[in-house]
């Protein structure tokens, strides 16, 4: 694969950083995830469980090695200096700082190994007026500009359907590292990857900037093309009151679906010149059609027409459609426990999904010995509060107060 013989080191917790990791072990990368004592990693707790297991974390942490550190403790941070001394990535999700204060950020891990790719992500990046601000995503999103734009029919906000900041994060961190990595390879020499969640959003915006860059206004939610305004890039509510969406509004998608509703009166309607009142007319003659079928008439309907359109799915609806289970987005492992797959897909050297889920007590074994720590070494640490093995999961090894994730 891809990844094979790349080491990774995860000290973050929640979504960003364990998802960059886990599309990084998806690949070939052999991910050790470090967890802060006590519970560990929260997504172990949130959420609906199958088979004893949270659904969240086995859908973020499976294919990882799992050990739990103290590095407020000198033990906890000696034995994660010595994870990253033949490592090529570190990831942490700490409030800026942070890592400083607890002696494990990118200078403290460079002198060890200069190689080392170290990936910082955070709301608001390591820099800036906001950098010791606490946030998660919503809060990102609206210091972004994008949640205003999450505007319902009745004009009051609503709550976005993902977590766009998280997600567009890891998606850079990953992109930073690989390319930082691919540097290193040349160079021998690693960098530090500062990627900020706030930074992530702003970026994706050119298609919404050009009233605010052109005109200097804000956008309404409604006037935006993508966002309200255009009969065909809008929902409709079907005679079942389920609901249907038009995805396309180019000039071919439009026609192809006024022709067939004896509607081509109304092609101007749908050009990007049209005013508020000629969308508006366009949208209430579609409504009025959708309404005379339900939602799985007009998917049979729809079928031999070349028209952007789709059926809003449920999620249940969505994990079940043929089409991902085809693209390989959905598998269950031996135990029947659903797993979702990755999205990027090699013709040679594809990725491997691995569904197991490691046993802390068991990984943090494996691990130590790994680096060189032997046993009589490990038997102390566990007399010293580390790790139950008759139990297979961990306790807070190097307890002694918990671990400031911010």
């Amino acid at each position: 694969m891809k990844l094979d013989g790349v080491k990774v080191i995860d000290l973050s917790l929640f979504l960003p950083g364990p998802m960059l990791s886990l599309v990084m072990s998806d690949h070939g990368a052999d991910v050790i995830k470090v967890e802060p004592p006590g519970a560990g990693e929260p997504t172990r707790a949130i959420g609906e469980k199958k088979n004893a297991t949270s659904i969240y974390f086995r859908n973020t942490h499976r294919g990882k090695k799992c050990i739990q550190l103290d590095l407020k403790r000198e033990e906890g941070r000696e034995i994660l200096f010595k994870l990253v001394s033949d490592a090529d990535v570190v990831i942490e999700g700490f409030r800026p700082g942070v890592a400083s204060r607890l002696g494990v950020d990118y200078d403290a891990i460079r002198a060890i190994n200069p190689r080392i790719v170290y990936c910082s992500i955070s709301a608001f990046g390591q820099t800036g007026p906001y950098t010791q601000k606490p946030a998660h995503d919503l809060a990102v999103q609206a210091l972004s500009g994008v949640l205003s734009l999450s505007e319902g029919r009745d004009g009051l906000p609503a709550m976005p359907n993902m977590q766009v900041a998280d997600m567009l994060a890891s998606l850079y961190g990953l992109s930073g590292v690989l390319m930082a990595l691919l540097r290193a390879k040349e160079t021998g020499e690693g960098d530090y990857v500062d990627i900020a969640m706030l930074d992530s959003v702003v970026s994706w915006t050119p298609h919404l900037t050009d009233r605010v860059f052109a005109l200097g206004e804000a956008l309404p939610p409604k006037d935006g093309r993508l966002t309200g305004k255009a009969a065909f890039y809008n929902y409709y509510q079907c005679k079942d009151d389920r609901w249907i969406v038009l995805g396309g509004t180019e000039t071919k998608f439009v026609k192809n679906l006024l022709e067939a509703f004896d509607g081509l009166d109304l092609i101007d309607n749908a050009k990007p010149s049209a005013s508020k009142e000629e969308d508006q007319v366009l949208r209430d003659f579609l409504q009025e059609k959708f309404s005379t079928k339900t939602q799985q008439e007009w998917s049979l309907w729809f079928e031999d027409k070349d028209v952007a359109f789709a059926p809003v799915l449920d999620f249940k609806e969505a994990f079940a459609d043929t089409n991902t289970t085809v693209r390989e987005m959905i598998s269950k492992d031996d135990h029947g426990n659903e797993v979702i797959g990755t999205p990027i897909k090699y013709r040679n050297e594809p990725a491997k999904i691995d569904p197991t889920l490691g046993e802390r007590a068991q990984d943090a074994i494996t691990i130590l010995r790994q680096h060189g720590v032997g046993d009589a070494v490990i038997e102390a640490l566990r007399k010293d509060g580390g790790f139950d093995l008759s139990a297979g999961s961990a306790r807070p090894m190097y307890c002694g107060g918990s671990c400031p994730r911010d």
